[in-house]
């Protein structure tokens, strides 16, 4: 096995969970000038960057690193008439430099391939370069997966009206040659192929970039530009292609919402068209590398929109957008840029700055939080140094002509046709002018608050009837609610409008090991951001959080048009029942809807439930194949016969499924449901691809506690939206601690690890959630929602139903299971106050010995029988800590303080 690419999955690893926190530089000349000491210059900056990057057991094996530069136009005419090779003026042929099999064979086969692929994209081929290495400096297990360097000489045919037609085309014939020679040559990947710039990177220190490729010391190397990254991959596996620079990019710090960012941009491409590129896009597909990283596929992403015609600063403003919501200062114009470019596309979101360029310009940009440190510096002599921190090159004192930072989503740009740093208010007011914005959005989106109220839906008294004719207790009892869920949860959020305050923790049975019948949402843990990604303080940041959403029918992302803002703008993703039944009349003003129905046969148990599910997806097909905007999916429908489908696995299998089909964002998902109650209910729904949901059950509960004295007297709609605002600020609160800062990008994120379904489950309706231990299949899902619907809907006529007590939060006799029971804590007090061994004996056997109930995975583990280690062959506790590191992203989390 090479290491050219992660490893395969294997026990708790999978590669899809790869990330990466670096450090990131530039220089350029503001004026363009080209000359051998920028490249001398951003490779100083590099090394001098070599702290925030990483190496592995071997000292002499890095994380990655590289340079990014201008094209070379001197140096590059000078290699190539040393292979025999003429090239045309700069502009006109584009340089390709690849990693390939150090098998010659193989080589010769990929080369052919792409020459034959080129000339089928009519461009010519002008030759071939071997690039010298050097790999002396370099650790073995760099040296183990060593690809071939090698270069390629294209001529741009006479029908290619300029450089960015040219770019395009290279575009073309990059996306196609991977797609055909990767899958024989795993070593192929092309760092760049442009007639702009040329990308210098691998799985190298920064000091050995320099000494590995010996055309950065040919004073021939010339560039206005260098962008340098070094690269430290958290928790994951370095490769040669993973180092940075992209073709477009290099970054320091994670774009938390990736999964939904790749889903959607997946979904989007069925519907790409774009004039400047032609029929084109087709063969090209994938547009988007799903097994690159982060950083990666934020490139690919950046330069597609790009090329397909906007701006490189006005791309970056649509992924990284600032916080406009909230923001009272922020000009009319550049505001509706912003809600009109929501309509488009998510953020691509957590703590980021990016430092970008397409050889013409050179930017970079901080996330909307600053999370992440860039500092820049301008000197007297033209040059623009930007990185991580200050400090990266030398510069006098009396040669600086003023230092400054990247502030929370601000851009910073270097024009060097204009020779000047461009402000980020002029360049944002020049892009957000582009287009009558506010014109289209007042034309097209249609906030839910003006729809027409559903007059034959409502009664008068301005509530919707409820159709289902069971008792009250009866649903309540087949969605699970109990006793417990009402006095502890519902009551605070009706009341007061928050979230019930508890203890962290839970001493109860994780749902796969339980002998309850749990939701299915108990099965999905939030991820939390890793070490080098501090959470959003929600409360006191919240002019940075939006639960603002649109829902409907997405058009041509490459095609900006009036009609592409055509959307239903919600303020948050919870409704109420009459904002949903305007939802299901929206038909008049352009958003025809359907209502489907997510019951199975209770009598047919898993069977019954796997044949509904398909048959909702069947049905949603053909939904979508008449026109329809909205898919309502609904369990209103429940009765006798008919027990509920889990809401979540209704939601989030129907969500994969049209991401499959490339029809997802034709089509906007609300969920009509009993079932959701606690704000983790809602966040997963959400966080699988959910666009609004209506929690009807929720709100007959509250009006049910308003008449029986649960909730002080107080107005039913005022208690409904009180338990709205708590779950909406509940959702943001959940989102920000992984750094994410709108529900928008939340939505679709799926930021959760599945505990205790197996892959069939997770692979099928929960796709590329991380799984690392298997667990129930769709049999005990079923199982379980029937458990509660016997239960509702009991076989002897005439049964009163009642509410179960609970006891998740609080010991009850019949309720969940707990580890610490009140029998164990008495026991732990009594050992504690008479200090009687015996009497601690009795509590640790009582904790060891509950057999009827396992809580924890590592109930599941056993000791395996050796012979012990004597303890005088043990190190003294002196002599082990002195072998503890303490290395981590930043000293603050290890200083003694704290």
């Amino acid at each position: 096995m090479t290491l050219t690419q992660p490893p395969q999955a294997q026990g708790l690893y999978h590669p899809q969970y790869e990330h990466d926190a670096c450090g990131v530089g530039f220089i350029v000349h503001m004026k363009g000038a080209q000359s051998h000491s920028i490249v001398q210059q951003g490779l100083t900056i590099l090394v001098n960057l070599e702290h925030r990057g990483a190496v592995g057991a071997e000292a002499n094996t890095g994380d990655g690193a590289g340079i990014l530069l201008q094209m070379p136009h001197k140096f590059m005419t000078k290699v190539a008439a040393a292979e025999g090779i003429t090239l045309p003026a700069p502009g006109h042929y584009g340089v390709g430099f690849f990693f390939a099999s150090p098998n010659a064979g193989d080589r010769a086969k990929g080369r052919q391939v792409f020459e034959q692929i080129a000339a089928e994209e009519g461009q010519k081929v002008l030759g071939w370069r071997d690039v010298p290495t050097d790999n002396g400096s370099l650790g073995e297990t760099a040296k183990a997966s060593e690809p071939f360097m090698q270069q390629v000489f294209i001529q741009r045919s006479g029908d290619l009206a300029d450089d960015q037609a040219f770019e395009r085309k290279l575009y073309i014939i990059r996306k196609r040659t991977h797609s055909a020679i990767q899958p024989a040559d795993p070593y192929w990947y092309a760092t760049s192929l442009s007639c702009r710039t040329v990308v210098y990177k691998g799985m190298l220190t920064p000091e050995q970039v320099g000494l590995y490729f010996p055309d950065l010391g040919d004073s021939d190397m010339e560039s206005a530009l260098a962008l340098v990254h070094s690269r430290f991959s958290t928790n994951t596996f370095p490769s040669w292609e993973r180092a940075h620079p992209y073709r477009y990019v290099a970054h320091n710090g994670e774009i938390n919402t990736l999964r939904g960012n790749i889903n959607w941009m997946y979904a989007r491409q069925s519907m790409f068209e774009s004039e400047l590129f032609g029929d084109s896009l087709d063969r090209a597909k994938p547009l988007i590398n799903k097994e690159g990283s982060d950083s990666g596929i934020f490139d690919n992403t950046l330069e597609l929109m790009t090329l397909a015609g906007r701006s490189l600063p006005h791309a970056v403003m649509m992924m990284i957008p600032e916080p406009w919501t909230a923001h009272e200062s922020m000009s009319p114009e550049k505001k509706a840029f912003y809600e009109y470019h929501a309509c488009l596309m998510e953020p691509w979101d957590g703590p980021a700055s990016i430092a970008f360029t397409d050889g013409t310009m050179m930017g970079a940009v901080l996330d909307r939080n600053g999370l992440r440190p860039s500092r820049y510096t301008v000197t007297k002599d033209d040059l623009v140094i930007m990185a991580s921190e200050a400090g990266v090159l030398p510069i006098a004192p009396e040669n600086v002509a003023y230092k400054g930072r990247l502030e929370p989503g601000r851009m910073f740009l270097v024009n060097m046709d204009e020779g000047r740093i461009v402000a980020d208010e002029e360049i944002k007011h020049q892009i957000a002018t582009e287009n009558p914005y506010r014109e289209w959005l007042d034309q097209h989106l249609v906030k839910l608050g003006d729809l027409l109220e559903a007059a034959d839906l409502v009664g008068a008294n301005g509530r919707l009837p409820r159709p289902n004719p069971a008792p009250l207790p009866t649903l309540q009892t087949a969605f699970g609610y109990t006793f417990e869920e009402l006095r502890l949860l519902l009551k605070p959020m009706a009341e007061n409008g928050v979230e019930a305050i508890g203890a962290m923790g839970t001493d109860t049975p994780l749902p796969v090991l339980s002998n309850k019948p749990r939701l299915l949402y108990d099965y999905f843990h939030q991820l939390f951001a890793q070490v080098t990604n501090p959470p959003i303080d929600s409360i006191r940041e919240a002019i940075i959080t939006s639960a603002d959403t649109t829902i409907g029918s997405e058009r041509n992302l490459l095609k900006p048009e009036p009609e592409s803002c055509r959307l239903i703008n919600l303020k948050t993703p919870i409704i109420t029942n009459t904002e949903l039944a305007k939802l299901q009349q929206a038909g008049d003003r352009g958003f025809p809807s359907v209502t489907l129905p997510i019951v199975f046969t209770a009598a047919e148990g898993e069977a019954g439930l796997k044949s509904a599910l398909e048959g909702i997806f069947q049905a949603a097909d053909e939904a979508i194949a008449s026109g329809t905007s909205l898919i309502i999916l609904s369990d209103r429908t429940i009765n006798a016969a008919h027990a509920p489908i889990p809401a979540l696995l209704a939601v989030a299998g129907l969500h994969h499924h049209l991401i499959r089909n490339g029809t997802r964002t034709r089509v906007g998902l609300v969920l009509e449901s009993g079932e959701p109650r606690e704000v983790h209910h809602f966040a997963t729904l959400i966080g699988y691809g959910c666009g609004a949901i209506n929690p009807y059950l929720v709100f007959d509960t509250i009006e049910g506690m308003i008449s029986d004295q649960l909730l002080p007297p107080m107005e039913f709609d005022k208690a409904c939206q009180n338990f709205i605002k708590a779950v909406t600020k509940g959702v943001i609160k959940i989102a920000s601690k992984i750094g994410i800062s709108t529900i928008q990008s939340y939505r679709g994120a799926q930021i959760f690890e599945a505990l205790g379904l197996n892959h069939a489950v997770v692979d099928q309706y929960f796709t590329w959630t991380a799984s690392r231990i298997q667990g129930v299949g769709l049999d005990v899902l079923a199982e379980e929602a029937l458990k509660r619907h016997r239960h509702a809907f009991p076989d002897r006529p005439g049964s009163r139903v009642t509410l179960d007590v609970g006891g998740d939060y609080q010991w009850r006799k019949e309720g969940e299971a707990h580890l610490f029971s009140p029998e164990i804590i008495h026991s732990l007090q009594k050992a504690v106050r008479t200090g009687d061994y015996e009497a601690y004996k009795r509590y640790a056997a009582l904790v060891n010995e509950q057999e009827k109930q396992l809580f924890r995975l590592r109930d599941l583990l056993q000791f395996k029988q050796r012979e012990p280690i004597p303890l005088d062959e043990v190190e003294p506790v002196e002599a082990i800590t002195r072998r503890f590191k303490t290395g981590a992203m930043s000293y603050g989390s290890i200083s003694k303080e704290a």
